[in-house]
């Protein structure tokens, strides 16, 4: 059995940011036309106004401030309110494997390693941009590397359940190093027509490289433990796919095929399940709250992290022991914690314990124990 352990991360950010300013000239031009194009049903009651969205609204429900996406010209014509991303042809890299490749590269420059030193591939992400070939095996391809690689999808907890399913295996001795990739273009799957949701997220990308910790050629963490958990939900829901891809009808503008949330009921029911199960995990590991030097949470919200930081430590969380990125990057689904991990980790000196955390749909929830060394 061999002890694995996080040896390099890279994060990919997308050149153009999209402020809240900005969002809510652009939903707020839509709402507009909308309202004036739908006047008679709003007078005779058969319809409800659009109401308009604000920067003061958007931080209060959020505290998102800006947000990355991969095209921003799309997203604020009120006549488009969709990224435009050109389709590619068969023979280019897909724009995941794009993104993920640069995310990789600084991931393996940071370890000290390159590609021939990684037999593993995971790309792991809330959405994929293509039902197969799988994107990991794009990416392995792209870096030359040898081995094997495959997707998978559990939402915004899709980092931490391939940190644990690539530290299994190299625990075991299957592979030597793996890549676990998230790509996340949530831009795409945003419905940003909507007022309750169309702030909340962004696009990036993040990989984590995880090696036998004997290997490490430098500073690293020690993966201590991990856990996952899931209990099945309708709150958080997206029905796009193969088998629904159009309506009897012909018509394919169906509300469903985007992200959406009952958002009272996700944290009525979520923050409860997290901050058992982060408690639990340190729990069994004989972790106290006193010995835990960070927090590396699921950035989806301000709030609900305030609130599972003040449960997991007993008090209020300082802000270098609860670090978010929420306000710059907004909800990157899979990739918010690590985003968080990667900016703020390496001033942790040897022997502190931290804790990476992503919860989201399904519902799920991972947890990632670590030791610094």
């Amino acid at each position: 059995m061999y002890t694995p352990a996080i040896t390099g991360t890279g994060v990919y950010t997308p050149e153009n940011v999209i402020t809240n300013a900005e969002l809510v000239e652009a939903f707020n031009a839509y709402a507009d036309r909308m309202n004036a194009e739908n006047a008679e049903a709003i007078e005779a009651g058969q319809l409800e106004p659009m109401q308009r969205s604000s920067e003061e609204f958007i931080v209060k429900a959020s505290g998102i401030e800006n947000r990355y996406v991969m095209d921003k010209a799309g997203v604020l014509n009120a006549e488009i309110m969709h990224p435009l991303l050109r389709q590619r042809s068969d023979d280019e890299p897909g724009i995941m494997t794009e993104m993920a490749v640069d995310a990789c590269q600084k991931a393996l420059t940071q370890a000290g390693r390159s590609a021939a030193d990684v037999d593993l591939v995971i790309c792991a992400a809330s959405n994929h941009e293509r039902a197969y070939p799988a994107i990991a095996i794009e990416i392995q391809q792209a870096l030359g590397i040898e081995g094997f690689g495959f997707d998978m999808n559990v939402a915004c907890s899709s980092a931490t359940f391939g940190i644990q399913a690539a530290a299994d295996m190299v625990r075991s001795g299957s592979v030597k190093a793996a890549l676990v990739v998230n790509p996340e273009i949530c831009s795409g799957h945003l419905e940003w027509r909507d007022r309750d949701c169309h702030f909340i997220f962004g696009d990036v990308a993040t990989a984590t490289l995880i090696e036998r910790a004997e290997n490490a050629q430098g500073p690293h963490f020690e993966i201590i433990s991990t856990r996952c958990a899931t209990a099945f939900s309708n709150n958080i829901r997206n029905n796009n796919g193969f088998l629904r891809r159009f309506r009897p009808d012909g018509l394919n503008d169906r509300r469903d095929m985007q992200f959406m949330q009952n958002g009272r009921k996700v944290f009525k029911e979520v923050l409860p399940m997290v901050s058992k199960h982060i408690s639990d995990h340190m729990q069994a590991e004989g972790i106290n709250s006193g010995d835990l030097k960070r927090l590396w949470l699921h950035q989806a919200n301000k709030t609900m992290n305030d609130f599972i930081g003040k449960k997991v430590l007993g008090r209020e969380p300082d802000s270098d022991e609860q670090p978010n990125i929420l306000q710059d990057y907004a909800n990157t689904s899979s990739a918010g914690s690590i985003i968080a991990f990667s900016k703020h980790s390496d001033d942790l000196e040897a022997g502190d314990v931290g804790l990476i955390c992503s919860f989201g749909a399904g519902y799920s929830v991972g947890s990632v124990i670590v030791k610094r060394h």
